[in-house]
């Protein structure tokens, strides 16, 4: 960690800064901790669009960064300056290859999987380059839509880190050596039964996967199959075999529920049926004129959530007291139910919810999530059985994981055979347990001991570089396969492309070392021949059809009708414990690690944090305030944050990390997130700073929570790129502009226009520009605040499908991330320990009225005839004046070749074909994605017919989850866009400087229950 030798200014306490809120105005909207404080460094800080501390190449840039990108920027211009190209005779196709079409991409469906579980994308390529992922609208877990992981996974099929070569002991080896290798080592297990051969995998959702290790245990009896990965379903398994007898999984229907309870719950944001569940759940609270009622969601969490920043009400719980609340809950609906006394606010949350939950017997829900305990678990399958959900808005069904196990006890069972020696051949597919194993279970010398060690990784990680032989693994776009979505239903994965780097698929390896050496086309349609009964032109038919679609039909989980044994809770009840708490969460972006070099990843925000490439220690104000950590203060670089660094101590480890004081966090409490601490310089950028790993402190016993730790101040101080008040739309002192226009629904019934009776009011606008005609197309955008969960799948798809460039972690803290779309994070209330939560997505307004086009000299911004405000690249010389005259701050300076210096060969691959490349010194803006227009606007010109309604989809719009982004032809009266930029809560932003955006906004209405408060209405 790097102290910083400026940050010595005087800013108010946490205290002073509870107090100075609780004596505002109970409606006031803020950023952040360092708003209210509203000290002159702040408004600086704020006011500052350009910082005049950061020079254009930072001086402090040392001389091994230096050589390492002006070493790749050679590399990539090829020395074409030093030398003259040889000549190259180049050929046409002789003959085409069909449906072809240069410069029209083909869409192809496919599977990527997270944690073993399928989510279905269409796949856009280009001659032959896989470019971009969207959603498959036939997949039940995408329904078109997609998220950060989804739509960023296709940058790690062309990461150059990725492993190429086949590696015995550091040597370099062929791919045949390591099977005559393996084949020898199979014939020795073959003749003691297999007794000491293992396999450890992630999470296999696969049904050929799974055939294909059955086989081989069936070969090999004496062998055994282990799973493991960080982030699993650990607590719901063991909680199904307590209650049930054996594992269930359930599949949650939240179109069909009017109430939700979410007990440390994140399912919009975590989970195999994230998007599925985000869609079902946004589409019950689409405020429209005549709305009349919506679904009420409540939350009670320990770490923030997207979940549970929208809920209606929230409540503040640490971890071990989630059990507690699940308890209150079961008591207060009439079951025979003990809890420890609850704090007053709580169970007056119990109180309202279980009232509410009863008086909707049948049509409500309660979801434990993935961290919560297992006897939450259980006690939510007692709840939904009493209330009558079973069947109608929560389905138990049979479950979708190959091998349904409790994964921290595998991990444990083989580390035990590993200590014992009793394990001579253990072949690793995926998993990676040396970097992410919890710290009381070590891996690292255990695989030393073993005779034969084999791991099968996308990249030479922790774990291969402990293993003698490793192969690198085939990317899910290069290869074939299958796998199983959150309800059970199988999609097929077809390969685009062919593995660019040499890598295997499990299913090629497994099939090789058992001596049935197959391509994994072979396996997947072998296995699907078996399982249909099928084959000839009937199963080719069939075959067909699936690929074409993507998911083989009626293949969903069958329904498993179990009834509860409530004895089951006793069996997992904790052990009660005091003293400070540490919650283990996976990190927003870059999950357990898997992401560790997804540059797309690192950069993207976390959506409550707006903290990018680090992890930090979160915590409450009152937390905070407790052990003496400060708010954060202004950075060396003008746009950073810096904060104190802690020591967090627990069980006889330590690990050190950034405090970053979160309201709306628990109380004592800390939350650690996995995915950072690599150690390899192959998982690491340039610019990335490892950050602290929490593995190192993490411990089976508890790999969710655990009470007793200790958290210190070090004494030295750290800067972390904090994005939060970065582009700000505002400054300390002009809170009345609005920007969010939050409500309730009673609010919203008795004044449907309530939007325009908030924040600063003005006469009718005046203009001295005549108004502009478009008689053709008049392209707008509306967004839905009200479902918009700020989970940046819009930000992810904008970066792909814009071809734009992550600049590092170095630029980020000098705010130069160049993010076409910022999600601004805003609190409400005078609450500072639970404040409301809201996201605020912000790109080019598109103004009628533009400030930016008044001010340019060279004409490089203009309004073209369909009322797009456009950039020409060429005439741009970059005197930034229209980022200076832009009232939103969505323009966005390249500052260095960014699209040059962070893009290998490789790389290039990705690039859309379809948009510009901007070279340095240019600004760069959204474009309301232009290039989609052009396309749908020749297919409808060459069918003499008018573009049609929803024909055009942005990349933001087609990606996000909770379908908050509308696109289309405001001078179509039927056009869905026009309708909403009719109903009385659509608003503009800045309506007041008159700058007519063509991007307007719905109003956020919540259905908070009147027994709690909760959100306060809007002033009329």
């Amino acid at each position: 960690m790097s102290a910083s030798n400026k940050n010595d200014k005087k800013s108010l306490s946490i205290g002073e800064l509870r107090t100075r809120l609780a004596e505002g105005d109970t409606n006031r909207v803020w950023r952040g901790l360092e708003e209210i404080a509203e000290t002159d460094e702040f408004r600086e800080f704020v006011e500052r669009e350009f910082p005049r501390t950061a020079p254009p190449w930072a001086a402090a840039i040392d001389r091994r960064k230096f050589l390492k990108v002006a070493a790749a920027s050679m590399a990539l211009a090829g020395l074409a300056g030093c030398r003259r190209q040889p000549i190259e005779k180049i050929f046409p196709y002789v003959r085409m290859p069909e449906g072809l079409v240069p410069g029209v991409p083909d869409y192809y469906a496919s599977t990527v999987t997270l944690g073993g579980y399928a989510h279905g994308v269409l796949v856009e390529s280009h001659t032959g380059r896989p470019t971009f992922l969207a959603g498959n609208p036939e997949h039940p877990a995408s329904l078109g839509a997609t998220d950060p992981w989804v739509s960023a996974a296709i940058l790690d099929l062309y990461d150059p880190n990725r492993s190429q070569t086949v590696i015995f002991e550091g040597i370099i080896k062929t791919y045949e050596a390591f099977l005559n290798a393996a084949r020898e080592e199979m014939s020795r297990q073959k003749a003691v039964g297999g007794s000491g051969l293992r396999i450890l995998t992630e999470t296999v959702t696969s049904p050929t996967l799974a055939s294909e290790i059955q086989k081989l245990l069936a070969e090999y009896p004496g062998a055994k199959w282990y799973q493991w990965e960080p982030v699993n379903q650990d607590n719901a398994t063991r909680a199904s075999l307590a209650v049930f007898g054996k594992a269930v999984d359930c599949v949650y229907e939240f179109d069909k529920a009017d109430v939700v309870v979410s007990l440390d719950g994140d399912f919009m944001g975590d989970g195999p049926g994230r998007i599925r569940y985000t869609r079902a759940f946004t589409d019950r609270r689409r405020i429209r004129k005549d709305t009349k009622e919506i679904n009420r969601l409540y939350s009670a969490e320990s770490t923030p959530t997207i979940t549970g920043g929208m809920a209606d009400n929230r409540v503040r719980v640490s971890p071990s007291n989630v059990e507690e609340v699940a308890k209150a809950l079961a008591s207060a609906i009439g079951m025979s139910m003990q809890a420890r006394e609850l704090d007053a606010k709580v169970a007056k949350w119990v109180t309202a919810a279980a009232a509410d939950l009863a008086a909707h017997r049948g049509r409500c829900i309660v979801y434990p999530g993935r961290n919560a305990s297992p006897a939450t678990h259980a006690i939510a399958h007692l709840l939904n059985e009493a209330l009558g959900n079973v069947g109608i808005t929560v389905k138990r069904v049979s479950p979708v994981a190959a091998k349904p196990t409790v994964q921290t006890d595998d991990l444990r069972a083989l580390h035990s055979e590993l200590k014992a020696g009793s394990v001579n051949a253990l072949l690793i597919i995926g998993a990676t347990p040396v970097y992410n194993a919890p710290a009381d279970l070590p891996f690292a010398d255990l695989l030393k001991s073993v005779p034969f060690t084999a791991r099968l990784g996308t990249y030479a990680d922790e774990t291969s570089l402990y293993c003698r032989w490793h192969v690198p693994m085939a990317h899910e776009l290069e290869t074939w396969g299958d796998a199983r979505a959150f309800d059970g239903t199988v999609s097929l994965m077809q390969p685009l492309i062919e593995p660019l780097l040499g890598g295997k698929s499990p299913l090629e390896v497994l099939s090789a070392i058992r001596g049935d050496e197959k391509a994994a086309d072979d396996l997947v349609m072998r296995h699907w021949q078996s399982a249909t009964g099928l084959s000839g032109e009937a199963f080719n038919a069939q075959w067909r059809k699936w690929l074409h679609d993507g998911v083989i039909p009626n293949s969903s989980a069958q329904e498993e009708l179990v009834v509860a044994d409530p004895g089951g809770v006793s069996r997992l009840a904790m052990a009660a414990g005091s003293g400070l708490e540490v919650a283990f969460r996976h990190d927003p972006t870059v999950f357990d690690g898997r992401f560790s070099n997804n540059a797309w990843l690192q950069e993207l925000p976390k959506p409550l944090y707006k903290t990018t490439w680090d992890n930090v220690v979160a915590m409450s104000p009152a937390t905070a305030e407790q052990l003496g950590i400060e708010p954060a203060k202004e950075g060396r670089n003008g746009k950073g944050a810096v904060v104190d660094v802690v020591a967090v101590k627990y069980q006889g480890r330590s690990i050190e990390g950034p405090a970053l004081v979160l309201p709306g966090h628990a109380d004592n409490c800390v939350t650690l997130t996995f995915g950072y601490g690599r150690k390899l310089d192959t998982l690491r950028d340039a610019g990335n700073t490892p950050g602290y790993s929490a593995y190192a402190i993490q411990t089976s016993e508890s790999p969710s929570f655990g009470v007793g730790v200790v958290v210190e101040r070090t004494g030295a101080k750290t800067e972390v790129a904090q994005v939060q008040f970065h582009h700000a739309m505002e400054v300390p002192g002009m809170e009345g502009r609005a920007l969010v226009r939050p409500t309730t629904i009673d609010d919203f019934v008795a004044h449907p226009d309530y939007v325009h009776h908030v924040g600063q009011h003005h006469g009718p606008p005046v203009s001295l520009y005549p108004d502009r005609e478009y008689n053709g197309n008049k392209w707008g955008m509306v967004v839905d605040t009200s479902v918009c969960t700020g989970c940046s799948a819009c930000v992810t798809a904008c970066q792909n499908e814009n071809n734009i460039p992550p600049v590092g972690r170095d630029e980020v803290t000098r705010g130069r991330e160049m993010h076409w779309i910022r999600i601004d994070r805003y609190f409400s209330g005078n609450d500072l320990d639970n404040p409301e939560t809201h996201h605020l997505p912000v790109m080019c307004q598109h103004c009628e009225l533009a400030p930016c086009e008044v001010v340019c000299p060279v004409a490089a911004t203009t309004h073209d005839h369909e009322g797009l405000n456009v950039m020409t690249y060429n005439r741009c010389v970059g005197t930034r004046y229209c980022s200076n005259n832009c009232p939103y701050k969505v323009r966005r300076f390249n500052y260095f070749e960014y699209s040059e210096q962070n893009v290998t060969p490789i790389h290039k691959l990705l690039m859309n074909p379809d948009v510009t490349v901007r070279s340095r010194g240019v600004m760069e803006k959204c474009s309301y994605c232009v290039q989609r227009i052009n396309e749908v606007r020749k297919r409808a010109k060459k069918e003499n017919r008018p573009i049609r309604d929803g024909e055009v989809q942005t990349a933001c719009q087609a990606a996000c989850p909770a379908k908050a982004i509308y696109f289309g032809n405001l001078n179509d009266p039927e056009a869905e866009i026009t309708k909403l930029a009719a109903e009385p809560h659509n608003y503009s932003l800045l309506e007041e400087i008159n700058t007519r955006p063509r991007t307007t906004y719905l109003g956020k209405v919540k259905n908070p229950n009147p027994e709690l408060g909760g959100q306060a209405k809007a002033d009329h």
